[in-house]
């Protein structure tokens, strides 16, 4: 690329991305700020002067701020996703405003759940169909809160797909599934499982501050969607399994109860067409699921892996 921040500052730093992208940046002699609840960032979020302070002078900005979806919604659970999402972009959106020297881009974590259930078609920024329900609400009014920010800033909401990479996020859980014999299809398996390898996400974050005439909604996914049975036998043959029970519907959602999470995150068909990455030269490292789990497998010890319940 002829074109590469110097400083970015990361929100949400200490989630499975964010820590990735940490070392991605730090790696290539980035200067990385960071914003988060802990004392260990540079800047928290109840504190407004120095927000602006850390803000001030950076290239990118990166928020990926928000608590896990992987929960039961209940009242309490819900508030939070929807709070911990809307109130950390509008503290950006304020301390951008008061900041000298504004950075070029902001990014904004997002989720290619916004779009609706699809099996029929893909879903691209144009053309797609948003959905109903509790967590398509929230997607758009994270994204309202980024684009309502009165800031002179170019903008984009980063509408990801389920993010795959060793050492943690969604891949674990299937990996635990696969070994212990459960790696079959869930539901019926027919529902599309659109993904994204998290150095590809690191490398788009790349491409789209190097292309400024880029800005709105960014859907984030291989253009090679896969469906929920091709994903776990893909996954099984990754790891040397060649059987897996499968999980019907209604074992899934008593299953999803007892582990405190939806199984919406499972059974949704999800089928994001990443337009804008493509028809601007992007180009996936690793657009093949075969290819991912192999360099996932590669580096991922045996045994069972952590998996964060709700």
């Amino acid at each position: 690329m002829s074109d590469s921040p110097s400083t970015v500052v990361l929100c949400g730093a200490s989630g499975y991305i964010g820590r990735y992208l940490h070392r991605y940046y730090e790696d290539r002699g980035i200067q990385v700020r960071t914003i988060g609840r802990g004392t260990s960032s540079d800047a928290t979020w109840s504190d407004h002067l120095g927000l602006v302070e850390v803000l001030d002078g950076a290239d990118l900005v990166v928020n990926l701020a928000g608590r896990s979806v992987s929960c039961r919604y209940n009242k309490k659970n819900a508030d939070e996703i929807m709070s911990s999402r809307i109130q950390t972009t509008a503290q950006l959106g304020r301390a951008i405003a008061d900041v000298e020297n504004p950075p070029a881009l902001w990014v904004n974590a997002s989720t290619g759940t916004i779009y609706r259930d699809s099996r029929d078609r893909p879903m691209d920024e144009l053309s797609g169909e948003l959905g109903s329900g509790f967590s398509v609400e929230v997607a758009r009014a994270w994204e309202r809160e980024l684009f309502d920010a009165d800031v002179a800033v170019r903008k984009v909401a980063l509408r990801m797909s389920i993010v795959l990479g060793a050492g943690g996020g969604a891949v674990n859980p299937l990996i635990d599934l696969a070994r212990v014999g459960l790696g079959g299809k869930m539901g019926d398996g027919g529902q599309k499982f659109s993904w994204v390898h998290v150095a590809d996400v690191a490398r788009a974050l790349d491409h789209l501050y190097d292309r400024p005439g880029i800005s709105g909604p960014v859907n984030v996914a291989t253009p090679f969607p896969v469906t929920n049975e091709d994903m776990m036998q893909q996954v099984r043959n990754a790891l040397g399994r060649s059987h897996g029970l499968t999980t019907p519907a209604w074992l899934l959602q008593f299953g999803a109860r007892v582990i405190r999470t939806e199984a919406e995150l499972v059974l949704k068909s999800r089928w994001v067409d990443p337009q804008v990455l493509v028809t601007s030269g992007f180009e996936f490292d690793y657009p093949i699921l075969q290819e991912a789990l192999a360099n996932i497998a590669s580096e991922t010890p045996c045994g069972l892996l952590p998996v964060a319940l709700g």
